[in-house]
């Protein structure tokens, strides 16, 4: 019975093994409406500079040392640091940019890149240390965001001459990006075509609620920020570029950076639910050189939602490294 059996159940594998195959090519991936070139959705003073493949989303406020380069986090933009830059520019030197898949900086699709894949976190450094070196900062204090603050590690770590200090607002150094068993699936050609089909459902549908996890208090979140962290979703290619973002992450663990002697102040929310204060705890007790402040009823933005008591902290540390 079993060998009458044989050549059915392989008909039947072969036929959904090419169900599968062929069926995602089969079905269409629809464009996004009213999307737009990035320099169009930019304000008045935004700047922009060509960086090996990309277009970079940049702005420089004040002038003073040392210097500051600030690092959102993922699914932000330079507009998260609205709250304190101005303030952080009385006395500094204040770069804020996009990194590459967020923001207005510019989204190249696969295949139109030169050299490595922008979206790699090794790319993310040297953009950073390029886009200081166009700018002549020879130095500066990093003010890193989440997975903005993993970047950040990640510069101190290759390039502990161009840091002076770190910043870091719940750094996300527990985990992240894709599991490592996952990732030779998500490459697959099939998986990969609706790959930003995923991205767009994350961030169209669910965004607002992202971002409302993200504040202990999401009554206060203002109108604008909400307005503002929808702004870049009408990028060309956003979903595209964030889909080869999500790709070209790995996941990072503290312990990877205890060679990392650069003071440093770690800031984050008590009530933080997207990074735990127990992950930057953790960090804290592994860097050699760093203090860690937690700000009571705050969430995962401490920049965003307790901007006083951050500049309060942030200003005593520049003040002891100055």
């Amino acid at each position: 019975m079993l060998r009458k059996r044989l050549p059915l159940i392989a008909l039947v594998s072969t036929a959904l093994l090419l169900l599968c195959g062929i069926a995602p090519w089969l079905l269409p991936v629809p464009p996004l409406p009213d999307t737009v070139p990035p320099e169009s959705l930019a304000d008045p003073n935004s700047r922009f500079v060509s960086l090996d493949s990309l277009r970079v989303h940049y702005k420089v406020l004040g002038q003073g040392e040392p210097p500051l380069v600030l690092l959102h986090g993922f699914g932000a933009s330079l507009f998260s640091w609205q709250q304190v830059e101005d303030d952080l520019a009385l006395q500094h030197t204040v770069l804020a940019f996009d990194r590459p898949a967020f923001g207005l900086t510019s989204r190249p699709m696969r295949g139109q890149w030169k050299g490595r894949n922008p979206y790699t976190p090794e790319a993310a450094v040297n953009l950073t240390i390029a886009l200081m070196d166009s700018l002549g900062l020879s130095r500066a204090v990093l003010v890193g965001h989440s997975a903005g603050a993993a970047i950040a590690l990640q510069i101190a770590q290759r390039y502990p001459e161009r840091v002076i200090a770190l910043i870091l607002i719940s750094p996300a150094v527990g985990g992240g990006g894709p599991p490592l068993w996952l990732r030779p699936l998500l490459r697959l050609p099939a998986v990969d075509r609706f790959g930003p089909l995923v991205v767009r459902a994350l961030l169209l549908r669910s965004g607002e609620q992202i971002l409302e996890r993200a504040w202990y208090d999401p009554r206060r979140i203002p109108p604008e920020t909400r307005e503002r962290y929808r702004r870049p979703l009408r990028a060309i290619n956003w979903d595209r570029a964030l889909w080869e973002f999500t790709l070209a992450s790995r996941p990072l663990e503290p312990e990877m950076f205890a060679t990392v002697t650069v003071p440093t102040l770690i800031i984050t929310g008590k009530e933080d639910r997207i990074v735990p204060p127990a992950t930057s705890e953790r960090l804290a007790g592994i860097l050699p050189n760093a203090r860690l402040v937690i700000i009571p009823r705050c969430g995962h933005l401490a920049h965003e939602e307790c901007p006083q008591m951050f500049l309060a902290e942030v200003n005593t540390f520049l003040a002891e490294i100055d």
